[in-house]
């Protein structure tokens, strides 16, 4: 892929005028996210590739299969990272692929300053279980666990 990075594409700009903003997003497209199927792509293309069904994800994901398929297609959206967090997981998306997922679900990645996060970023380089065992993982560090779909507090 020629991906160029938030820092490479914010440089250009700082000599970019408003005139030559077409000519940005012509030269920079493949870095540029402007498709609104682009999670649901993404995703689907990392399954197919892994082998792995969306049922079986949502029943490793601990996500109702109904939402879990409507999150896929883009019917429905969640402001839950978590959610995000946990159909990664159980699909066994590498930390790049997690990571990508979240941009491309326009939610913010997973952040090494933050403690939650450096834990979550272990987790998917280790993987040491289930969504049971990462959440119970979570909890022995005093964090709070992954969130379902359901309400929690």
């Amino acid at each position: 892929m020629n991906d160029k990075s938030t820092q490479e594409l914010e440089n250009v700009l700082g000599s970019t005028h408003v005139r030559d903003f077409d000519t940005f997003c012509k030269e920079n497209q493949k870095s540029m996210i402007t498709d609104s199927d682009a999670f649901s792509t993404y995703v689907k293309d990392l399954l197919k590739h892994k082998e792995i069904t969306q049922q079986n994800v949502f029943l490793k994901a601990d996500i109702p299969e109904r939402y879990g398929y409507k999150l896929l297609s883009g019917e429905k959206r969640t402001r839950q990272r978590d959610i995000i967090l946990r159909i990664c997981y159980a699909a066994e998306f590498s930390l790049a692929e997690t990571q990508e997922v979240l941009k491309k679900y326009e939610m913010p990645p997973l952040y090494a300053k933050i403690p939650r996060d450096a834990l979550l970023m272990i987790i998917f380089n280790e993987r040491p279980g289930s969504i049971i065992e990462v959440n119970a993982l979570l909890k022995k560090n005093g964090m709070k666990p992954l969130k379902t779909s359901g309400l929690q507090d």
